[in-house]
């Protein structure tokens, strides 16, 4: 990759509390105006990552550059950075346009340019109309978008942010998405943006880093991750899946040939450092077909099902005892298998994926 194309380089990152290590050798590009994920579970150190791009922790081993730039020696007020955090700390006794050119004033901007440049991101924000307001005059959605200017009015390269929809319900939190992709797009600045919730990854991200106990499980678009897992930990976590427990004869070429459960062979892709032997594919529930037991079909019996409104969920169980899930649309069915129904399972041409670990 270009050079001049990349905004934040995070090389061989470590990070360590005395004993105890938060990141083992961190190492990812985030692109200039891509919106930029960090998911994962609590204690992952997706935050701890965006504290340390952020100058709030130091690297114990390990680079971050910003457009090349060494940024280690730089104070976080001196990082050409902004962070958006949890908890938005707006002055609760000024309003909303003093909340913004509040930073500019400290930065020694005059009252006229910061007043100026805090009118022009909430319009970009949409809030133009509410200049005049305190904070708790405003929705919980208004106050995040509040902060979000605030943060961007210095002009940063790159706008950290730490779970900043995580106090929204859901669904606010499900509009202001949809926004903040929209201004993150018309702004053109890299996003990096830190979360739990799968959702909001695949919904917002360009690219996306799954991180689990302090190191990069994979990093992809939001497609790639969830069509294309690379071990056991990312098909997990990303949505609903199938494991699988197969036997796998051959791995050549990107694709194995193995067999399922009850001996039914199948050919399919498989994630680079896949091997033969024992292993685990992952199939998505919706790639599942249901049919009447036959030869060629995973043999199931159904043990439950859960009407989602979108979808109803099957829980079946194979003949071995495995408990796989199947997903049917909600198209109006008449009937839907009732426990104890027997069924003949196919899973879609390409859907299964032989996983590395």
């Amino acid at each position: 990759m270009d050079q001049h194309s990349v905004a934040v380089d995070v090389d061989r990152v470590v990070k360590r509390y005395g004993t105890v290590t938060a990141l083992h050798g961190v190492s990812m590009d985030i692109r200039q105006g891509e919106f930029f994920t960090l998911l994962g579970p609590s204690g992952c150190g997706k935050t701890t990552l965006l504290r340390c791009i952020a100058g709030f922790e130091d690297v114990s081993e390990g680079a971050i550059r910003l457009k090349g730039e060494d940024i280690a020696p730089l104070p976080p007020h001196k990082r050409p950075v902004n962070t958006v955090f949890q908890q938005y700390a707006l002055f609760p006794h000024m309003t909303v346009l003093e909340n913004v050119s509040f930073g500019l004033r400290r930065r020694g901007w005059s009252d006229r340019d910061a007043s100026g440049r805090s009118r022009e991101v909430l319009e970009m924000v949409r809030l133009s109309d509410f200049a005049k307001r305190r904070p708790g005059q405003l929705s919980g959605g208004q106050q995040q978008r509040v902060a979000l200017a605030r943060a961007l009015a210095p002009g940063p390269e790159v706008l950290l942010l730490d779970e900043p929809l995580s106090a929204l319900d859901l669904k606010l939190r499900q509009a202001v998405r949809v926004e903040l992709k929209q201004i993150q797009r018309e702004t053109g600045i890299a996003f990096v943006f830190v979360t739990h919730d799968q959702e909001e990854a695949l919904t917002m991200s360009d690219r996306i880093a799954v991180m689990s106990e302090g190191r990069v499980q994979q990093i992809g678009s939001p497609r790639a991750i969830y069509e294309a897992p690379q071990n056991r930990f990312v098909a997990d976590f990303i949505g609903e899946t199938n494991l699988l427990d197969v036997t796998v004869t051959s791995v050549s070429a990107g694709m194995a040939e193995l067999e399922l459960p009850g001996g039914l062979p199948l050919r399919c892709p498989a994630a680079e450092g896949a091997v033969q032997g024992a292993g685990h594919v992952s199939v998505r529930p919706e790639r599942i077909a249901i049919g009447a037991p036959g030869a060629g079909t995973l043999p199931a019996t159904v043990a439950d099902h859960v009407y989602l409104g979108t979808d109803i969920q099957l829980h079946a169980k194979l003949d071995d005892g495995a408990p796989i899930l199947v997903r049917m649309q909600n198209a109006g069915q008449d009937s839907v298998p009732e426990a104890g129904s027997r069924l003949g399972l196919t899973i879609e041409a390409g859907a299964a994926r032989l996983l590395a670990d």
